[in-house]
């Protein structure tokens, strides 16, 4: 009986129990299915949860699209860079005889800091703080990759690099205004760090320019490692386009170099330099003073002085007026008036002598530039209704529209009759030095104005295909083909005969005109006093057909006694011309000796290929230029510059010879000339900062063969500021 009790206990038990499974069982497979239809547990969408657990993502990195010139030259790219990282926390090292963070922080910035150029003790504080990985700031940013194997080889333990890419400039200083520049940007909120244009074209182009980074996700373990056969999801990356400029990077060249000489001599407030082709409106090369590097925007003047400097021009505005007095007919160069003074609108205008030259007739006073003669034009033969039509002919009462932001509006004043007639010859009125080129391309052109542009096309470098693709512009015809050759001739004379006899080039027949504006005063009235004007010039050449039209303005130089206001445009302009018409393979033609004036102050290089070192170097000295040698042999057998181009005094020459090419010593040379010498020995060259080059990676002497690599460190020169507070540091030393 007993027996049976206890069977009955059990036998409930176990039901009771299978019971409890049971609904166990049925509320998992109920939870399964309502998972397994829904997918979500708590909200939470679990292929999704799995998805961010064990899928791993990886960016893959695009490039901002390259700035060329118009033959494909880089003006502006990506390039890689390195930032330095010191890891300090020791739990990274499992391996005492690998240690993979920094093991002796006095001793690491004892080596570190000299290639940092940091201090060392600030050096030994960042690698003693509490923290797990540190960076060094500025010092430890941009790092190039010959710098990067430098430290390398030190094998400091816990030194490690972080690759990016950064915007680079190759040329440095060239066309700035023009590029602009770009820079790392990091939002806020999102995190997300871009390269974004922040002036000139990379500002303008930025959304063609803009490039986003693919990524490639895969299915990992727990650790991160991809899962043998995991399926992988590639997104490309999306380059930026690269835009191709109407810039000549060899132009451009002769434009910076000379340029950079006017400022050395002369030191003025500022300088403007345009080039340009009157066929078709392209800009070939554009700059200012005060520029800047791009690569350190060590900017003074954010504006574009070309488009963004409206001012009255002085003598060059006296173009136009006498071609719109040529266009209605009314010119007679053969009339003759009073020189001297002029009475308009109650004032007296002047010619710049005063006194005049007596009577003179109008071609005579287009080659004087006189004041008188063009006042009259305009208000006795043109009438100054009619000059303000021609003015809108030129296209000078409004921007150009020319593809570069910044433009702005000049002004015409022509309230008063006294400002109306003022106009004719360059006061009362301002207009900018790109109005002035535009203008001009009418009378190089046989009467047709071109619109400037400085883009040429945007290309797409995935696919290769043009994006946009600018074509030149017919701005307008404000006079006839008849009407600008009378016009080149007369400006041809004023360079032979006349007030531009200082742009006289040998072998090239320049018409133009100068110009000598007054600068306003902030008090009022105009300055006064030696070198207080905006000394310019608006020539074209060759005569028969124009190729190049140049405006230079050099304003306020620092003259001595001796100097004449226009000596530092002359550089300048001549200097461009002349070799961009070389370089253009335009021929010189024979001139009368005596029209010539050299006071360009350039040198013509000879050729010296199949000479004798001794012969080479005796024929560069005599025209004040450097001669350096690279070999050991005893002829040349190539030079740069090449022969016929015209270079600046002191100027280095190159001389390579028939054995054993040998590097020179490098130091205090641009990366321009050092670049000439990888041209002749065709060796490969990096360079790392800006300026003048203080170290270089091979030894001078050295024998080197096609393709070598040699790198350079460059440091910009002492401002004399710094030069006077080493003197002193040294003196109090001694």
């Amino acid at each position: 009986m007993k027996m049976k009790i206890k069977n009955t206990n059990i036998n409930r038990g176990a039901a009771f129990i299978s019971i409890i499974f049971a609904l166990l069982f049925f509320t998992l497979m109920a939870r399964f299915v309502y998972i397994q239809g829904k997918g979500k547990v708590d909200g939470v969408v679990l292929a999704a949860l799995a998805e961010e657990k064990y899928t791993k993502q990886r960016a893959i990195e695009a490039h901002r699209g390259t700035i060329f010139d118009r033959n494909g030259n880089p003006i502006a790219e990506d390039t890689s860079s390195y930032t330095v990282v010191a890891i300090l926390d020791e739990d990274l090292t499992v391996n005492e005889d690998d240690p993979q963070h920094v093991v002796d922080p006095e001793e690491t910035a004892r080596k570190l800091s000299p290639f940092l150029k940091m201090d060392e003790n600030e050096m030994y504080e960042v690698l003693t703080r509490d923290k797990k990985q540190v960076e060094f700031g500025t010092y430890g940013r941009d790092i190039s990759t010959t710098l990067k194997q430098e430290i390398e080889s030190l094998e400091l333990p816990g030194i490690a690099f972080r690759r990016e890419l950064k915007r680079y400039y190759p040329n440095g200083t060239f066309a700035s205004h023009v590029v602009g520049y770009a820079q790392k940007v990091t939002d806020k909120k999102t995190k997300v760090t871009e390269t974004i244009g922040k002036m000139g074209i990379e500002q303008s182009l930025n959304k063609y320019l803009h490039e986003e980074d693919g990524y490639m996700k895969f299915q990992s373990d727990r650790k991160g490692y991809k899962l043998p056969d995991a399926k992988e999801q590639i997104v490309a990356p999306d380059n930026g386009s690269n835009v191709y400029l109407t810039i000549d990077q060899t132009i451009q060249t002769f434009l910076e170099d000379a340029m950079n000489m006017a400022v050395k001599e002369y030191e003025p407030e500022k300088i403007i330099g345009v080039v340009a082709n009157p066929k078709t409106g392209e800009i070939l090369a554009m700059s200012t003073r005060p520029s800047f590097d791009p690569n350190v925007r060590n900017i003074e003047n954010y504006l574009n002085d070309v488009i963004a400097y409206p001012f009255e021009p002085g003598s060059t505005m006296k173009i136009f007026t006498l071609a719109a007095a040529i266009e209605e007919g009314v010119y007679n160069g053969n009339a003759s008036f009073a020189s001297g003074s002029y009475s308009a609108g109650g004032e007296t205008i002047r010619d710049h002598n005063r006194s005049g030259w007596g009577t003179i007739t109008y071609d005579e006073g287009v080659l004087k530039s006189s004041n008188v003669a063009f006042a009259k034009l305009a208000n006795e033969q043109l009438g100054t209704d009619k000059l303000l039509e021609y003015l809108g002919r030129f296209g000078l009462d409004r921007p150009t529209g020319i593809d570069l932001e910044g433009e702005v509006q000049n002004t015409i004043n022509f309230k008063w009759e006294i400002d109306r007639v003022s106009t004719a010859f360059g006061q009362a009125s301002s207009v900018t030095p790109i109005q002035q080129i535009q203008a001009a391309t009418a009378i190089a052109n046989g009467g047709k104005m071109m619109k400037p542009y400085v883009v040429d096309k945007i290309v797409d470098p995935d696919t290769d295909k043009t994006v946009e693709d600018h074509k030149p512009q017919v701005a307008g015809q404000p006079v006839s083909e008849d009407t600008a050759k009378k016009v080149l001739q007369l400006l041809r004379q004023v360079v032979t005969d006349g007030t531009g006899k200082a742009y006289n080039l040998e072998g090239y027949e320049v018409a133009g005109k100068t110009g000598t504006a007054q600068i306003p005063s902030p008090t009022g009235g105009y300055l006064t006093g030696r070198g207080n004007f905006l000394y310019s010039f608006l020539g074209m050449a060759p005569l028969d057909d124009p190729k190049l039209v140049i405006y230079v303005g050099v304003q306020q130089p620092k003259l001595k006694e001796t100097d004449i206001g226009h000596e530092p445009v002359a550089i300048i302009f001549n200097h461009v011309m002349k070799n961009s018409l070389q370089y253009l393979n335009i021929q010189p033609v024979e001139q009368n000796p005596e029209n010539n004036v050299n006071v360009d102050k350039e040198v013509e290089v000879d050729s010296y290929e199949g000479r004798s070192i001794e012969e080479a170097k005796s024929s560069i000295e005599k025209q004040k230029l450097k001669a350096t040698v690279i070999g050991n042999g005893k002829k040349i057998i190539a030079q740069s510059p090449r022969q016929g181009e015209k270079v600046l005094p002191n100027e280095q020459v190159l001389l390579l010879t028939d054995q054993e090419a040998t590097l020179p010593d490098m130091t205090g040379w641009s990366i321009r000339d050092v670049m000439r010498v990888a041209d002749l020995t065709n060796i490969h060259v990096s360079n790392n900062g800006n300026g003048y080059v203080v170290q270089q990676s091979l030894a001078p002497g050295s024998i080197i063969k096609d393709g070598d690599k040699l790198s350079v460190n460059l440091e910009p020169p002492y401002t004399p500021q710094e030069e006077t507070a080493e003197k002193e540091n040294s003196e109090e030393d001694q």
